[in-house]
């Protein structure tokens, strides 16, 4: 028998789960019991929800008694430090199985009576929106006890994240969450990825190419809490790559109240047959919006990046066009000017490559800012693989984030230069009107050099001389004076 045929011993083994109650249990104590180990990722995942930075201790299938019933939480996390303690119930989901109302109403109540904190759900649903759970409970039962919910996407993206990039202090408790990673990242495991759109997706989008979807239709809203449900696993995993905090782009009322994103959504699929979103993606130029046009087949993902302030029109577009060295031709430009309203210039990349100045409408007005943007075809399918509307929405951010907005840098002004202050002899002058003067040069300023063959310097000379590495610098002689016009000489 060849070595390849072998098994490697896990810590965490994927073998000999049979059924969803051995899948629940494998899960819910492989992660517990790495949350006490491994006390970076206890942290980083408790303590969002208020708990202190204490020794974390764990428990499964703790018993209670609610009445005359005996129930069996998934889970206890306990944390104390000093006279805080701070206590938690868990249940667990695996697979397609989804968290029962009824049952997450007795735990809140057996929280309630034991003076616990919170009640923590885990499973592969994902909500709509960050802090809104995915099941709809008694809100009177909230009132002391709070309710939590994990994904198992959002749970697998914290420990990648804090194994290859924040790190774990102790080399043994990295390879335990290493462990961790390895069972989670196993089709066996149950922490499924995301990988349907619902019941209500093929109705709905064909309602919506055919123009007859209405704001009050009830697939509507399932369709968009799928949406948003995408952004945020698209954001996870592309978080877990960059191994910075990649997130869903709300406003201040859409986070407050989520039934005002749902609308927006719906809304927009109905009058437009299109489904908007953004992610903040940390330290980029701007948050990656993603547009999908359900009837024409189309997403589109666009970023909108500050021109620089200085500098001449087409010097501007050369800057952008510098940072764009590794785009694809077919990427859409657009420039917009200041002030001005509507839509910009906007042409292909191929085509401004060699003519920078049909960005530019009136060389006259300033530019104020662009957008570039890439579209792609879009798939269909709820579920996943070739001509799914999941993968090609997945595969969209992915390519517009690497070929575009990893390489676009903000724009941001040289610092003022010192002048320099030449030389000055041991002999004193005969006059003082010989003496330094911070006047002086101050001609240079205002009257042209003339250069060795007689003719002025033209001011609608091309001055391009910015960084050729994108940074996003320009040089001095940008950063201050007119175009064309050089240095002051001292």
């Amino acid at each position: 028998m060849t070595e390849e045929s072998w098994h490697q011993a896990r810590l965490i083994p994927t073998s000999g789960i049979n059924g969803a109650d051995e899948q629940e249990r494998r899960a819910t104590s492989a992660l517990l019991a790495v949350m006490s180990s491994v006390r970076e990722f206890g942290r980083v995942l408790t303590q969002p929800l208020g708990a202190p930075a204490g020794q974390l201790e764990t428990f499964i299938e703790v018993p209670f008694y609610l009445g005359e019933r005996r129930l069996y939480p998934d889970g206890l996390l306990r944390s104390r430090r000093g006279q805080k303690e701070w206590t938690a119930l868990v249940e667990v989901k695996t697979g397609v199985n989804a968290l029962d109302a009824e049952q997450l109403e007795a735990y809140l109540d057996i929280a309630r009576e034991q003076g616990f904190d919170a009640v923590i759900t885990i499973s592969n649903e994902i909500p709509a929106v960050a802090g809104l759970h995915p099941t709809t409970v008694d809100k009177r039962k909230l009132k002391r006890v709070a309710l939590h919910h994990w994904s198992w996407s959002m749970v697998l993206a914290e420990a990648v994240l804090q194994k290859e990039h924040r790190g774990v202090a102790d080399p043994d408790q990295a390879w335990i969450l290493g462990e961790l990673i390895r069972y989670l990242e196993h089709p066996r495991s149950g922490a499924l990825q995301f990988d349907d759109m619902g019941p209500s997706w093929v109705t709905t989008r064909e309602a919506v190419a055919s123009g007859t979807l209405r704001a009050g239709d009830k697939c509507a809203p399932e369709v968009a809490a799928r949406f948003d449900a995408l952004l945020t696993y698209v954001s996870l995993q592309l978080g877990r790559k960059l191994g910075e905090d990649v997130t869903p782009a709300l406003s201040r009322k859409q986070l407050a109240d989520p039934a005002l994103r749902s609308q927006s959504l719906v809304q927009s699929m109905s009058t437009q047959g299109t489904l908007q979103g953004a992610i903040n993606i940390q330290n980029a130029v701007g948050p990656l919006v993603v547009t999908t046009d359900l009837r024409a087949g189309v997403v589109t993902c666009h970023v909108d990046i500050a021109a620089p302030r200085d500098g001449r029109a087409t010097t501007r577009v050369n800057w952008l066009l510098r940072q764009l060295r590794h785009a694809p031709d077919s990427t859409r430009v657009e420039a917009f000017v200041m002030h001005g309203r509507g839509a910009g210039t906007a042409e292909l990349l191929r085509a401004v490559r060699d003519q920078p100045a049909l960005l530019i409408e009136d060389p006259k007005k300033d530019l104020r800012s662009f957008r570039i943007a890439l579209g792609s075809p879009i798939g269909s399918k709820r579920g996943r693989g070739r001509g799914s509307f999941i993968d090609s929405v997945e595969n969209a951010i992915n390519t517009f984030y690497g070929d575009i907005v990893q390489d676009l840098r903000a724009w941001t002004a040289a610092p003022p230069r010192l002048r320099e202050v030449p030389e000055t002899s041991d002999e004193q002058p005969s006059l003082t009107s010989t003496a330094l003067s911070s006047q002086d040069g101050a001609e240079a300023d205002e009257i042209p050099r003339q250069p060795e063959d007689g003719h002025a310097l033209h001011p609608d000379v091309p001055d391009d001389r910015l960084d050729t590495e994108g940074a996003g610098q320009p040089s001095p002689s940008l950063a201050g004076g007119r175009p064309g016009t050089p240095e002051p000489s001292i």
